[in-house]
């Protein structure tokens, strides 16, 4: 009885290590079938750099709109380009599309010509958009008017509102 346990054990034994043996040798051969792929080719191009037109919206002077680009080369395979782009509205026009500018607060009404103005600084240009490093711009001073103290009437109300509730 004792030697058909050993008998038993020993064949599960062995056919655990057949089995390990047998799948690293399938890893093995798997590992060998596996090519190495060569590193690409590094192409020296004799393409020069894409050099973009200013962005012309599709309709309005905002928007969508698209951009041609083209560079120059005896073996390059594409020498123009259309990229579609897009013009934020809300940018200054007067200063072109593609440069948007910081600007300061405006200044002090000048009496003389009825304007005030303010600086701007260049903050962002886009596809390397020739921009102004600053720009000046004017409007007419409005009519000087003091602002409402509204915020203090608001408060007076809610805290008569307040006092009644307390003394119902």
């Amino acid at each position: 009885m004792l030697s058909q346990q050993y008998q038993q054990q020993r064949r599960k034994f062995a056919a655990a290590f057949l089995a390990l043996i047998f799948i690293l040798a399938a890893v093995d051969t798997a590992e060998a079938g596996k090519k190495e792929k060569p590193e690409k080719k590094v192409k020296k191009s004799d393409c020069g750099e894409w050099q973009w037109s200013v962005c012309v919206p599709t309709s309005g002077d905002c928007g969508l709109g698209t951009r041609e680009g083209t560079r120059t080369g005896a073996e390059c395979k594409q020498t123009m380009k259309t990229q579609r782009c897009k013009i934020p509205c809300n940018w200054k026009k007067q200063f072109g599309a593609e440069c948007k500018y910081q600007f300061q607060a405006w200044g002090e009404c000048d009496l003389n010509t009825a304007l005030k103005t303010r600086t701007g600084s260049l903050k962002r240009a886009l596809h390397n958009a020739d921009c102004q490093k600053t720009v000046t711009i004017s409007k007419p001073c409005g009519k000087l008017t003091k602002p409402k103290p509204q915020a203090e009437s608001k408060k007076k109300k809610k805290e008569g509102k307040k006092q009644e509730k307390m003394l119902d």
